[in-house]
């Protein structure tokens, strides 16, 4: 397998319910849906990410799974979860990688494209 076996989409949301704009508290809710596009089983293992915000400010998250699993991703199944960021600007940028383990314990890191938070309407 290879990382162009695992195909990830994302799809990022404003909480306004949970921000207060006022305080620079921008909460962001984003899920991800993860799709094992190639022949054999593989186990997510960990992330990390890289999340910009307006200022420049660069914060590191590294971890084993995500939101408390490991899934086992079947050929041609999907694990699809929703997670949070809460940034200090209106906008931000994510993006990242999952590292893998095949069955044959070979590991290997698949890229999470950038994708963009922001407030609705802020940035056409």
């Amino acid at each position: 397998m290879s990382p162009d076996d695992i195909h990830i989409t994302t799809e990022p949301h404003y909480l306004a319910e949970h921000s207060a704009p006022d305080e620079q508290n921008y909460v962001f809710a984003y899920t991800i849906s993860i799709q094992n596009r190639g022949q054999s089983s593989v186990q997510l293992l960990s992330r990390r990410w890289l999340i910009t915000d307006a200022n420049g400010k660069i914060i590191e998250v590294e971890g084993s799974g995500v939101v408390g699993e490991q899934p086992n991703i079947t050929p041609g199944a999907a694990f699809t979860y929703t997670s949070g960021v809460k940034l200090d600007t209106p906008v931000g940028v994510m993006e990242g990688s999952y590292r893998f383990i095949e069955q044959d314990g070979r590991e290997f890191d698949a890229p999470i494209a950038p994708f963009r938070l922001s407030l609705p309407h802020l940035i056409n």
